[in-house]
This record gives C-alpha cells, sequence and structure tokens, in this order.
C-alpha cells in the first residue's frame, strides 16, 4: 500500500495495476454480503484473496526501500532505522488512528457490530498487540492486516540492523529473507495437529502476526532479485508472469482444508509465490498505456489504503444494520444497494485521501 517515491513522475503503473487489483478483490469479498442473489447468474469463480496480494507488493516495496538504504549507507545503524520508521509511520498511521477512532464510535453507538463487539476493543489496537500472537474478533476486523504489515516494518529492519554487524550487506539480506521465512512456516507446522473449523483457522491461524509475516517476506525477496539481478529480472518477465499466472490458477482450484497439512502449512506459501512471480511483469510497465482506463485504475491505487480501511466497517456493515429494517426484497433492490456500497466506498476513500492521508504524508518531509 506504499510507494516507492513520493510524486506522480516516480508511479510505476504496473504496480498500480496490482494495487488496485488487490483492493478491487478486497471490495468485492466484503460486498458479497450486500450484494444478495444479484450475481448468482454466475458460475463460482475463485479469486485471490487480496490481502495476498497487498502483502506481496508492500514487501517488494518496502524491500526496494531497505536494499537501497542499505547500499547507499556504509553501515545500517539506528539512524537509517529511525528514519525508515518515521516515513513508514507518517503513511500508514493517522488512517489508522483516524479509522479506529470512528470504528470505536459507530461500535459504542450500536450503529454497528453486535451487542459485546465494544468489550472487544482494548488498549492493545493502538499498538497492533490485538492480533500479535493470539486471535480477535468482533471489533475492526480488517485491521488484522494492519498488525502483520506494521509488525513486518519493525522485524526486518531489526534483523538487518544486528545482521548487519556480523555478515556483508547482501548475505545479511539473504539471511534475514531466509529467517522469515522459516519462522512462520515452522510455526504453521508446529499447529499442524491442532483441530480448527473454517471461522477458528481464519481467526487463529490466518489473522494472527507471528504466523503471517512470511507472506510479506516473498515480496523483499522479488526486491533482492530485481534489484541484484536487473537482467534476469527483465528478461524473464513473460516467463515469471505466465508461471504465476499457473501458480495462481492452481492454488485458486486446488482445495485446501484448514484440516490438511497443506491447508495449514503450504497453502500461504503457494499463494506468496504465485504473487510474487507476477512482480517482474508489473513492475516493467512504468507508462500508462491505457489513457482514461489507465488513469482510473492510478486513480484507485492511490485511494486502496483508504478503501481497505472503510469498505467493511464503516460501509458494508453500516448498510447491513440499515438493512435489517429495510432489508431489500428485489433484484433491483439488491442491485441499489450494492451500488451504493460501492459509490459510498469509493466517496469516503476520496475525502479521506484528499482531505487528510495526503497531507499527513507530506508531513514526513517536515519532520
Amino acid at each position: 500500500m506504499s510507494e516507492l517515491k513520493v510524486g506522480e513522475k516516480n508511479r510505476v503503473f504496473g504496480l498500480d495495476v496490482y494495487r488496485a487489483i488487490a483492493i478491487i478483490l478486497v471490495v468485492l469479498s466484503h460486498g458479497s454480503m450486500i450484494a444478495g442473489p444479484i450475481f448468482n447468474w454466475l458460475p463460482h469463480i475463485p479469486w485471490p484473496d487480496g490481502v495476498e496480494l497487498f502483502f506481496v507488493l508492500s514487501g517488494f516495496l518496502i524491500g526496494t526501500i531497505l536494499i537501497k538504504t542499505l547500499e547507499n549507507s556504509e553501515r545500517f545503524g539506528f539512524k537509517e532505522l529511525v528514519h525508515f520508521w518515521k516515513r513508514r509511520w507518517f503513511r500508514t498511521l493517522p488512517n489508522y488512528y483516524l479509522i479506529l477512532l470512528i470504528n470505536f464510535i459507530l461500535v459504542s453507538t450500536s450503529v454497528i457490530g453486535g451487542e459485546d463487539s465494544i468489550d472487544q476493543f482494548n488498549w492493545k489496537f493502538f499498538f497492533f498487540a490485538h492480533n500479535l500472537y493470539e486471535g480477535f474478533y468482533g471489533f475492526f476486523w480488517e485491521s488484522w492486516s494492519l498488525s502483520v504489515e506494521e509488525w513486518f516494518y519493525i522485524t526486518l529492519p531489526l534483523i538487518i540492523l544486528v545482521l548487519r554487524f556480523f555478515l556483508s550487506k547482501r548475505a545479511t539480506l539473504l539471511v534475514s529473507i531466509v529467517l522469515l521465512i522459516a519462522a512462520p512456516m515452522w510455526y504453521r507446522y508446529s499447529q499442524a495437529d491442532m483441530n480448527y473449523d473454517v471461522f477458528w483457522f481464519d481467526v487463529e491461524i490466518r489473522k494472527v502476526v507471528i504466523v503471517r509475516l512470511d507472506t510479506i517476506i516473498y515480496g523483499v525477496l522479488a526486491a533482492y532479485i530485481a534489484y541484484y539481478y536487473k537482467v534476469l529480472w527483465y528478461k524473464t518477465r513473460w516467463i515469471t508472469f505466465a508461471l504465476g499466472i499457473f501458480v495462481m490458477y492452481q492454488v485458486m482450484y486446488t482445495p485446501h482444508p484448514v484440516d490438511t497439512m497443506y491447508g495449514k502449512v503450504f497453502y500461504f506459501t503457494a499463494v506468496s509465490i504465485g504473487a510474487m512471480l507476477l512482480l517482474p511483469m508489473a513492475s516493467s510497465i512504468k507508462k500508462n498505456p491505457l489513457g482514461i482506463i489507465g488513469r482510473g485504475i492510478t486513480y484507485i491505487s492511490k485511494i486502496s489504503y483508504a478503501m481497505y480501511l472503510v469498505n467493511l466497517a464503516l460501509v458494508a456493515q453500516v448498510i447491513i444494520n440499515i438493512a435489517k429494517d429495510m432489508p431489500p426484497l428485489t433484484l433491483k433492490q439488491h442491485w441499489f444497494a450494492y451500488a451504493i456500497f460501492w459509490t459510498a466506498t469509493i466517496t469516503f476513500s476520496t475525502v479521506i485521501y484528499y482531505l487528510y492521508e495526503k497531507p499527513m504524508t507530506k508531513l514526513r518531509d517536515v519532520f
């Protein structure tokens, strides 16, 4: 959800497409609660999880920044670490705390949520610790992925900082990548004999920070290859793109029950590898070749962070609560509710982006 650099001239259109697809998949998933019967005529088509695409893209962008910082400094020290954190936090924290506050107000006034939803709120939400090592549910559910990202921003640079005292720059990066691939996979493997149904697997495994850090690190692996093997990265883009589509297709159509070793341990790895293989092609498309359609894609990419934060609790759940008293009965009414969902999501996200997110991001240059 971040940009390599601030400014329109430095945007990479292919990555905008990647990001836009990711957020559209997320909003489509949440919007299905409102869509009702309007898409029943379509055959069931599995789609990748947009959050998983976001994770890999975030790892690629953050990995690129960290690699450039590491290569451009004699030693990756505390000064570089603090600079990196300040830039990340100015980009991510303002929106998070704003939506956290709005969620608290809406839940405490019973506009959204159940009777005990407010009881799920606690101090841990302020420090992204509410799903650090255990699951949570009932309040601001979509914040789980932000916790994964924030702890990744903390964990990877700290590992690099420590290893840099003993290893070369490239060895530091490789060992960091291996550690953050191996540790979460080992943890998932250690939990493989525990029985979960789909709901509790989602709560206790899929949305827990220490279980999911390896998803983002595959993006960093891609950044490593892109930086140190530029020619290979570019020349193989069509091959990796085709392979990535194939892997994603296999992942989507291969059953992954949560009571199997594949479903618990290796499914997330397969998704991440498929998403990673799409990045060489995406990063090679620098300019918009699609005219007004491309500008629309870039626009959705810009407001994607705000869209992620507002579409579920602030839009979908509000509409669902209103529909309890006035449920849509006809197909036309369902279409109307669904159109309201998308319109409100994009409108609120636009307001937040231009009036709050963008000005707050610019403040990081002041500090």
